[in-house]
């Protein structure tokens, strides 16, 4: 007798939840315009853009083993307003991360550069070809994202 109401109370509502939720996933991803995104906040080509809303300020072509990289980040979006902002050097003969700094809850004010009131500021020192990536992810995910390449001699 305990078995059958173990089955009714327990097993039975997880099997009806499962079929259930597999066809009112399936009837919703039936629509054209429809498709399953686990993981909104992607850093993947397809959702960010590489385009003329963020600048890298202050990022040289070439520098020497001695020098720090400093550079500064201005969006140029009118819709921006908070964000985090990720600035990531990438070796660019292996793709491999060399460094990242990352900046919290950075507002825009008056036209500001990032990061607010911090200073990204990086020593590489072996020679070699870097890519450096700045992206913002802004406090409602949309990620906007620039890049731009440099030496280290």
């Amino acid at each position: 007798m305990v078995s059958s109401k173990l089955l009714v109370v327990f097993v039975l509502p997880v099997i009806f939840s499962i079929i259930f939720g597999s066809v009112v996933m399936a009837d919703i991803l039936q629509k054209p315009d429809r498709e399953l995104n686990m993981w909104p906040m992607s850093f993947s080509d397809d959702s960010s853009s590489h385009d003329s809303s963020l600048t890298i300020i202050g990022l040289s072509n070439q520098y020497l083993v001695t020098q720090p990289i400093e550079v500064k980040v201005k969006v140029n979006d009118s819709s921006f307003n908070c964000g985090d902002l990720y600035i990531t050097i990438y070796n660019s003969e292996n793709d491999e991360v060399e460094t990242q700094g990352a900046f919290f809850n950075q507002c825009l004010k008056n036209g500001d550069l990032f990061p607010i009131n911090d200073k990204f500021s990086k020593i590489i020192t072996v020679p070699g070809s870097y890519q450096l990536t700045a992206d913002i992810v802004s406090s409602d995910l949309s990620n906007i994202s620039t890049s731009g390449a440099f030496t280290i001699k």
